[in-house]
């Protein structure tokens, strides 16, 4: 019961790729452990959070974005509700060359923010937690949840895309540079955008 603690940058799990789960856990211990990652996403909070991030090296991830932001930064950002999700063994693929660059934080890296560039529409395939086949389109900012969250089941975190120059803690962030897009941050810290 309650929130999973979450590991931090530097622990090897978070390094080392994950196992395919291919029923590890039996069906009532997989959905107390899908409920046990939602609770830990929520108590964050966070829109997604990935198994690794509370020690167990599964390819196993949620999801889920309320998107509580003004319009402004839904419309620059694309960003959208997202109802829970659960990811089994997924990957991703891009959809077009398109890129967008926002800042971006990880519950395993707390208390900073960098940019990072990634695909603004990519493919999903895998699984639900019942063994449902997904294979579905995600654009804008879910798109960017599914590639950070899937990351991490690859041993990567944000910061490895990450645009280092931009790095920023939280209360810098929310001094300089809260604006819908990092084009002032950019221009200030002397970065590309793509």
């Amino acid at each position: 019961g309650g929130p999973l603690p979450i590991v931090a940058a530097g622990d090897p799990v978070l390094r080392r790729g994950t196992e395919p789960f291919d029923g590890q856990l039996e069906p009532a211990l997989l959905a107390r452990f899908v409920e046990a990652l939602r609770e830990t996403m929520h108590a964050a909070p966070g829109v997604g959070v990935a198994a690794p991030q509370v020690g167990v090296g599964l390819r196993i991830a949620v999801i889920e974005d309320p998107a509580p932001v003004p319009d402004e930064v839904r419309v620059a950002r694309g960003r959208v509700p997202q109802p829970f999700r659960v990811l089994v063994n997924p990957s991703y693929e891009p959809v077009g060359d398109a890129r967008a660059a926002f800042f971006e934080g990880c519950l395993s890296v707390p208390g900073w923010q960098a940019v990072v560039a990634r695909h603004t529409s990519v493919r999903l395939t895998g699984q639900d937690e019942h063994g449902r086949a997904v294979d579905e389109v995600f654009t804008g900012w879910p798109a960017r949840i599914v590639q950070h969250e899937t990351d991490h089941l690859d041993g990567l975190l944000y910061l490895d895309r990450a645009e280092l120059r931009s790095l920023s803690s939280n209360e810098a962030m929310a001094e300089r540079w809260a604006q819908p897009t990092p084009d002032q941050a950019s221009a200030a810290l002397g970065f590309e955008l793509p």
